[in-house]
């Protein structure tokens, strides 16, 4: 992995984020959308344009309420493969900006440019260049903060949106920080926001005026410190280029009617069969299975299982995601189940090698371990991900599979 280690005193940090990615794609490729509410997806909002967001829609909004909101929104089929893509085109131009790029999802990047100002101009000049290189060139929207630290960059992107470019000066960082919201901090969701209303906390600088020891207090040892140090704009994190996945995670809206637990299962396999095929694209192992749910009050709960040795084996983390759902029935059962999603984390790189018979060949003995999955993955390669399927999964609709980054 190549690292960069340099931390910034000037704002030198870009965060450019792609405004309403697949929407914007839909609006970019039919331009009967342009200027219209669009919801991408549905069973489940997957994206919103900003002009259906001016009406209250949200992403994973169900599709059912979303249409009740905005009756005249325009909802088109998710199309991945225009997404991926896209991405890679928008990543393309960012790697032509700097070779220090650090992506963090398909639709947003950290870009470090400190070390082009001869070369390119300041760091505002460039970040007008990539807007307008994207829009130019992939024919997107493109949102820049620009900042002394990787935090405070994000946060003005996010200020910044839709379509704009604010720059954060470090003798400013503090002034723009503080008066802001406290969900504008890393780690702040609703329930710790609500903990700090309680409290009588409601902006950034309010929680920068608490000891570390009082957010400790409320918040717990890790959450306490952590705010206490984005409060005072303390991120030393570099931008860091061929930083692989921490975590291969996919998930599945299943939507308010009930489920059985032979439908629920299907899920599960699904979802399994889909995250271990890409663990396995990646050449990495897993030692910690988890498993996310959300429920009818909208409520969430995570469970996790840790693996007595690492693996890529399909069958030996489905053993584990049936048991940690089987564990969450009654919960299921008294609440119903909305959402269900598996990531795999705590990985590592394979350094095994896996066998595989020869597809088909009569005679054939038992496979070794992992020969099925590496069987399945050479035709599903070969053919298409629908070439061959589990017999449980047949007839099923299991969900849009978002493409991720390349490690």
């Amino acid at each position: 992995m190549c690292e960069h280690v340099f931390v910034p005193t000037d704002a030198t940090i870009l965060h450019a984020d792609l405004d309403a990615f697949y929407a914007s794609v839909e609006q970019r490729d039919d331009p009967r959308l342009r200027g219209r509410p669009v919801i991408v997806g549905a069973g489940v909002v997957l994206a919103a344009s900003y002009e259906a967001k001016a009406f209250g829609i949200r992403t994973a909004m169900g599709g059912a309420q979303a249409r009740r909101i905005c009756p005249q929104a325009v909802v088109v089929a998710p199309r991945m493969f225009a997404y991926a893509e896209a991405s890679r085109a928008v990543f393309e131009v960012f790697q032509q900006t700097t070779p220090l790029v650090e992506g963090l999802s398909i639709d947003e990047a950290f870009l470090e440019v400190g070390g082009l100002r001869r070369l390119a101009g300041t760091p505002t000049d460039i970040a007008q260049k990539l807007r307008r290189h994207v829009l130019e060139r992939v024919g997107l929207p493109i949102t820049v903060g620009v900042a002394r630290t990787k935090f405070l960059a994000k946060v003005a992107s996010g200020v910044a949106k839709p379509d704009g470019l604010l720059v954060v000066p470090p003798e400013g960082e503090l002034a723009f920080l503080h008066p802001l919201a406290v969900e504008r901090l890393w780690g702040v969701g609703r329930v710790t926001a609500e903990k700090l209303r309680e409290q009588g906390i409601t902006t950034v600088g309010e929680v920068a005026a608490l000891a570390e020891t009082v957010l400790v207090s409320l918040l717990g040892q890790g959450s306490g410190r952590h705010l206490h140090a984005l409060a005072h704009n303390l991120d030393p994190r570099p931008v860091q280029t061929g930083r692989r996945r921490r975590a291969i995670g996919s998930q599945h809206a299943l939507g308010r009617s009930a489920k059985s637990p032979e439908e629920i299962d299907a899920v599960v396999v699904g979802l399994v069969d889909r995250v271990t095929r890409r663990l396995r694209a990646t050449d990495r192992v897993t030692r910690t299975v988890m498993v996310r749910l959300r429920f009818d009050d909208f409520t969430r709960a995570t469970r996790s299982h840790t693996l007595e040795r690492a693996t890529a084996q399909t069958q030996t983390v489905l053993t584990a995601v049936r048991a940690l759902v089987a564990a969450a029935g009654p919960v299921i059962d008294r609440k119903g189940l909305t959402l269900l999603g598996v990531a795999l984390g705590n990985l590592d790189d394979d350094g095994s090698i896996q066998l595989a018979l020869p597809f088909g060949r009569p005679g054939a003995r038992a496979s070794p371990p992992g020969a099925l999955d590496a069987t399945l993955d050479d035709v599903r390669d070969r053919y298409g991900s629908a070439a061959i399927t589990r017999a449980v999964l047949l007839g099923r609709d299991l969900g849009v599979s978002v493409p991720l980054l390349r490690e």
